[in-house]
């Protein structure tokens, strides 16, 4: 098993049925925002974003935004889609994951990550020990850090 290899990918996280996470024995989702829930930095949800939380949320799962972003960025984002969230979570380490864990009362193997990201989403859930689905980029990069890790993404994808 690589820790840069998702369990499933997908192009949005629109795609993703509530099947698919209970496939993968998920109850908690930790979801990560900019590219994955909207376009990076955005305050606006990705279309038909808000309405795939509400399917999800009525299909009884729990779901949690885990960010590296800080708290002015992802708190006015997560309150206007109704999710609790983590902020400045180091991701790819696990103390974000854990956080957000406990918050929910789901263990690693009752978890699904949905992220953008190899170096930071992939590898943090696959390190917690969740199931991990990979989508593509909402939108361009406008941090030059992530703009060069998606040089190395390349050869993984």
């Amino acid at each position: 098993m690589s820790l840069l290899k998702a369990d499933y990918r997908f192009e949005k996280i629109t795609d993703i049925t509530a099947a698919d996470l209970k496939s993968a024995g998920a109850k908690l989702v930790l979801l990560d925002a900019d590219n994955t829930l909207s376009l990076h930095g955005s305050q606006e949800p990705a279309c038909g974003v808000p309405e795939w939380i509400e399917e999800i949320k009525k299909e009884g799962f729990s779901l949690v935004i885990i960010s590296n972003n800080s708290k002015s960025r992802i708190k006015p984002f997560a309150e206007k889609l109704g999710l609790p969230f983590v902020f400045k979570s180091a991701k790819p380490l696990p103390k974000g994951f854990k956080k957000a864990s406990e918050k929910s009362g789901f263990g690693p193997g009752e978890t699904a990550v949905i992220g953008d990201q190899i170096f930071t989403d992939v590898l943090g859930g696959k390190i917690f020990g969740a199931k991990v689905f990979l989508t593509e980029p909402l939108g361009p990069e406008t941090d030059f850090f992530i703009k060069i890790k998606r040089k190395f993404e390349k050869f993984i994808r």
